[in-house]
């Protein structure tokens, strides 16, 4: 494959909240699935359509698009491969370029093989923990969107979910930048996570409803304060929606049914 590939050692290589997990695979109704040895799904593809999003967290993922129109300029950040989703959907979306930070090279060598992982000049993968990639001076407000999808085969809920953390995906934003992360709402895990995002973040943070597999997506915001028209919002959902397939406007409704009133969505 042609695509950059960057291999960084870890100091917390040791780690054992990041010890390598084996890649396995399953296929049912002509989509690949991604495990990590257990029945927990890490990731998917549908063969004929390697670039759709087939998992609802997946497409959710996405919502930042309703408030940032990406350019060819632009870089985005991926905390997690998986089975390579998030990453062949923004290339064929988007005209930005791509970076993602995945821990264990096994999972890049699957997606190579098996998940149809791009070849091209606008993607790069390196083998990094992310808890330091997210500290690292280079990747210092970088990123005008960072999906955070960061969980091993026991997915008792992400491996790296501190304040420190958070505030490193933070400063990894551009001036104005959204954070996009993958929860399980009906986990223990979660209250802690949303509390640690909402004090990196300065409380400006929307909740996604908790999809049928128990995922729950948290946008976190940087920048001036938000301030989008109801018509404005509903009007972008839809050009989302035309473009790329997404459910955006179920989104967008559902986040302005959570505004504290007025004509606009204020975060």
């Amino acid at each position: 494959m042609s695509e950059a590939l960057r291999r960084k050692p870890g100091r917390q290589a040791a780690n054992a909240a990041y010890a390598i997990d084996e890649p396995t695979l399953s296929e049912e109704y002509g989509v690949r699935y991604l495990h990590f040895g257990s029945q927990w799904i890490q990731g998917a593809m549908r063969i004929a359509a390697p670039a759709e999003l087939v998992l609802a967290y997946t497409q959710q993922m996405m919502a930042w698009l309703l408030f940032l129109e990406p350019s060819r300029k632009d870089e985005i950040g991926v905390l997690g491969l998986g089975a390579g989703s998030l990453l062949r959907y923004t290339l064929k979306h988007t005209p930005a370029s791509v970076v993602t930070a995945e821990w264990n090279p096994a999972v890049t060598a699957a997606c190579q093989m098996y998940f149809r992982l791009p070849g091209t000049a606008r993607s790069v993968v390196e083998h990094c923990d992310a808890g330091e990639w997210v500290h690292e001076s280079r990747n210092i407000g970088r990123y005008i969107a960072l999906m955070v999808d960061l969980y091993d085969g026991q997915a008792q809920g992400p491996v790296r979910d501190s304040v420190a953390f958070y505030e490193g995906c933070r400063r990894t934003l551009a001036d104005v930048g959204i954070m996009t992360v993958n929860l399980f709402g009906n986990h223990d895990s979660f209250p802690r996570n949303l509390d640690n995002i909402r004090e990196a973040f300065r409380g400006r943070v929307l909740e996604l409803p908790e999809i049928d597999e128990g995922n729950r997506i948290v946008l976190a915001f940087k920048g001036p304060v938000l301030d989008v028209t109801v018509a404005r919002l509903l009007q972008r959902a839809e050009q989302i929606e035309a473009a790329g397939g997404l459910p955006a406007r179920r989104w967008a409704r559902t986040l302005l049914a959570g505004r504290d009133g007025g004509g606009s969505l204020v975060v």
